[in-house]
């Protein structure tokens, strides 16, 4: 058996391919295929968990792979693929699956599939680049900081509230400021975010407010009439986020931080019904 472990321990305390070989006795094909695959990987120190199990199925994946039998995974390609829009591992799964029955081999199952990717994930220390996928949602809410707006008459203050709307994926948004946070406001604050990101997501998020919520809860949320007629209009669907879970709108309340402690006076202003950034 091949001590890879062995091969890079060597390698790395500066040892030589001739020396390396005549003290293990693998030959210098061998030995330098393990070195350029170390390489290829980026592995420049080794690590306890780094085993000669873990660096075989590092090294040589397809290897492993054909030698149980299985048909194999192209990793690389799955984790691209994952990246595009509704593509989820247990549709590429599918599309694994016919494959390997064309080929004649046996395919990994499911719950196997999904447990090699992440160990594959885990080895290659990769991270998906964004958790959302273009046109997938939409963030909604109304800021918790409002503008004042001032009468230049007589000087009365009214607050204008600040309802946005935020793409996870672009990071691109849209806010109106509204005289109240009426739910005739709320609709039309989606109407115009709509024109203004020329287009409807595929999935509206909004927090568990009145105007858009009726009856907050985790599973059934009850939604207003009108914002589910709206949502018809649109053939987009409403998924309130989860209580008392914010990581559910996390794109939007890194936007609506940008708002807190913020009070401006517009001076001479005191019909304003569209504020764009």
């Amino acid at each position: 058996m091949i001590d890879y472990k062995k091969i890079l321990q060597m390698h790395f305390d500066h040892t030589s391919q001739r020396t390396i070989e005549s003290s293990l006795g693998h030959s210098r094909h061998t030995i330098s295929d393990v070195i350029k695959r170390s390489q290829a990987k980026g592995i420049t120190e080794l690590t306890e968990e780094m085993d000669n199990e873990w660096l075989f199925g590092l090294l040589y994946p397809e290897r492993q792979t054909f030698e149980r039998g299985y048909y194999p995974v192209n990793w690389e390609y799955i984790h691209k693929e994952l990246m595009k829009k509704n593509v989820t591992l247990q549709l590429l799964h599918r599309e694994y699956m016919e494959n390997s029955r064309h080929s004649k081999k046996f395919p990994y199952s499911y719950t196997s599939f999904c447990r090699g990717y992440k160990d594959y994930a885990r080895k290659y220390d990769l991270t998906m680049p964004i958790k959302r996928k273009p046109g997938e949602l939409a963030e909604l809410d109304w800021a918790e900081s409002v503008l004042y707006l001032q009468n230049h008459e007589t000087g009365e203050l009214d607050k204008a509230y600040l309802f946005v709307a935020t793409l996870p994926f672009s990071q691109y948004f849209y806010v109106e400021a509204f005289m109240d946070m009426k739910v005739n406001n709320w609709l039309t604050g989606h109407i115009h975010a709509f024109k203004y990101f020329k287009g409807v997501p595929e999935t509206l998020v909004p927090d568990n407010l009145k105007t858009g919520v009726t009856k907050a809860d985790r599973y059934e949320p009850v939604l207003n009439a009108a914002y589910r007629q709206l949502a018809d209009h649109y053939q987009t669907v409403i998924v309130p986020a989860r209580v008392k879970r914010p990581k559910d709108k996390q794109a939007l309340r890194a936007l609506l931080a940008m708002y807190q402690g913020i009070s401006l006076v517009l001076c001479g202003i005191i019909n304003v019904s569209r504020l764009r950034t």
